[in-house]
């Protein structure tokens, strides 16, 4: 990571004065200028550092809108995953890492494109029914390899394997292994299993017109983007970028996994 001088601080809310105040202050006495970040707003290409303060929601809306950058997520949240550490430890974090004792942990991110648009996915891309079965069929570099049958599929990154995708009951994986994570949600088929895919795997879903609803959504990182009708499909690839995650210690996914998951 380049020399810090400038340093965006990103807040879950606009209640949370103090951790904004105490950040400036931190980075102040050090002579680096901070900027407060819009979360809806890409901000300055000039940054270093992007600080998340809140839950792993914060996060991820870091870790989207400012990849160009690492990111030091610190928890003021309820669970916190993917955070370096809690609120109560903000000034022992902020300084260890100015002082270059972290390391930088690049994470998979998925493309989605989709009827009118794309998104980014640091966790995963889902397609998702409410009250009838869907039919989906998959396609795996344009070889179709099934139709999952149930409430719905998702593809996801090492990332997203301890979010959503732990509901589905998908394998848990490191987060440097570069891989895709395919699985069914709820599926009706008792022999159904998680299928891992190589990085450079292009995935199609294709809403079967055999489903009978009208309620398929495409869920990108927990956000309800779009209905989508049968006939209609997504585009799933991974993204030419990596998001990185700022750690201060090299066994922090197996302590996160301990300490947050009760693992």
């Amino acid at each position: 990571m380049r020399e810090l001088k400038k340093v965006g601080l990103l807040l879950r809310d606009e209640e949370q004065v103090y951790p904004l105040d105490g950040m400036r202050a931190i980075f102040a006495e050090r002579g680096i200028a901070t900027v407060l970040l819009d979360p809806e707003d890409e901000g300055p290409a000039d940054l270093d550092l992007v600080v998340a303060m809140g839950g792993d929601g914060t996060v991820l809306r870091a870790l989207d809108l400012f990849h160009r950058c690492p990111v030091l997520a610190i928890n003021f949240g309820t669970v916190g995953f993917l955070t370096a550490g809690d609120s109560k430890d903000l000034e022992q974090i902020v300084g260890r890492v100015m002082e270059g004792e972290f390391i930088v942990s690049e994470r998979l991110v998925l493309n989605c494109n989709y009827p009118d648009g794309s998104l980014r996915a640091i966790n995963e891309v889902s397609l998702r029914t409410i009250s009838h079965l869907s039919y989906i069929d998959v396609f795996v570099n344009d070889t179709k390899i099934r139709t999952l049958v149930g409430d719905g599929v998702v593809v996801g990154t090492p990332t997203g394997s301890t979010a959503f995708m732990l509901s589905t009951g998908a394998p848990i994986v490191m987060p440097d292994v570069r891989c895709m994570v395919l699985d069914g949600i709820n599926e009706y088929n008792f022999s159904s299993r998680a299928l891992i895919l190589t990085p450079d795997s292009r995935v199609r879903l294709h809403v079967s017109p055999e489903t009978r609803g009208r309620d398929i959504w495409l869920i990108v990182d927990g956000r309800q983007v779009r209905r989508l009708e049968p006939e209609q499909e997504i585009h799933i690839e991974q993204a030419p970028f990596t998001a990185k995650l700022i750690y201060l210690e090299q066994n922090f996914f197996f302590r996160n996994l301990s300490s947050k998951l009760s693992w």
